[in-house]
């Protein structure tokens, strides 16, 4: 049973991730607009001192006018953009990686969230019925699968996040990478192999947060209105449920998912001062150069595209367990 969970969460997150990779392009797209220049404003030359007989002339120089941050573009314009300049086939950017992080993350948080689901189960009081686990055990175990599922896939989620990436870079800046294994290969030789885990604390973290809001809340939207006799279980209950369970998931992971991308996405030059110290660094240098609200950039994408993957994803599912059930 606990490898047929895995079996069956992997197989619904492959074609989830798959369907819905053109929108989280879009949404790490729209998550580094405004990173032009993260690191600090640089400081101005001190003041230059000429000797003429007894007098001293001092020149300073002409004081720095702050350049206002580039208009931000919405979700259909990054898109039309996008297309224009990169082709159709841009849309797609890093879908190889996306099947490796699907099948090494979502794989492990769904199949081990399934196996603490069944350990914490509670049985029913009434004889033959479902059995039941309280919201606080299904968030605990949402958080222990997320977490232990991103430290695994971390590797292909840098490399995602850099291939999709790599088109809005200057031409000579661009890694061009040929595949997630390409990807993996050259940052392990040219950056190390810890540079695999860059960023790692967030993706755990993002994970944790994703996982506990979207599993649990799924599960718990889904016995609420079975309860209650809104809908049967069948595809409208899945849907709906699905959906709120992608919007719940979308609001609570956002910031921590733009401060990810961001650190996963800096150059680091050899002798040269990283972008960012960290995931600390980056937040406060993203907050005071664009705002509190810069947290929340590529939300829309985000929902855009955490709605339909949660949909995609738990209608696969169930349809995938129903192929199972007598496995």
């Amino acid at each position: 049973m606990g490898v047929k969970g895995f079996v069956e969460g992997g197989i619904a997150s492959i074609v989830a991730g798959c369907s819905t990779h053109p929108l989280d392009l879009i949404k790490v797209r729209m998550q580094l607009q405004g990173e032009s220049n993260p690191t600090s404003v640089p400081s101005l030359r001190p003041a230059l001192a000429f000797q003429t007989g007894s007098r001293s002339i001092h020149l300073s120089p002409p004081p720095q006018i702050a350049q206002p941050p580039p208009p931000r573009v919405g979700l259909v314009t990054v898109g039309v953009k996008l297309v224009q300049q990169e082709g159709l086939a841009a849309l797609f950017s890093g879908v190889s990686a996306t099947v490796l992080r699907q099948t090494l993350y979502s794989t492990t948080r769904m199949g081990l969230y399934d196996l603490l689901k069944q350990k914490w189960s509670v049985p029913s009081p009434v004889p033959g019925g479902a059995t039941t686990m309280p919201l606080s055990r299904k968030i605990e175990a949402g958080l222990i699968a997320g977490g232990v599922g991103a430290a695994v896939g971390n590797p292909a989620d840098v490399a995602m996040v850099r291939m999709q990436a790599d088109g809005r870079l200057p031409v000579a800046e661009r890694r061009n990478y040929k595949s997630v294994v390409d990807a993996i290969t050259k940052m392990a030789k040219q950056e190390g192999v810890a540079s695999l885990w860059r960023g790692s604390s967030l993706t755990v973290n993002r994970a944790m947060l994703v996982t506990a809001s979207q599993l649990a809340s799924y599960d718990q939207f889904k016995e609420a209105i079975l309860e209650k006799g809104l809908m049967r279980d069948g595809l409208g209950t899945h849907v709906t449920a699905s959906f709120a369970a992608g919007f719940v998931a979308a609001v609570a992971s956002n910031p921590v998912d733009v401060i990810k991308t961001r650190v996963m996405n800096m150059r680091v030059e050899a002798g040269a001062e990283p972008p960012y110290t960290g995931a600390l660094d980056c937040a406060l240098k993203t907050v005071r150069a664009e705002g509190p609200m810069a947290l929340y950039k590529g939300f829309i994408p985000t929902i855009s595209r955490q709605g339909p993957f949660t949909v995609v994803l738990f209608v696969t599912l169930e349809q995938v367990r129903k192929v199972f059930k007598d496995f």
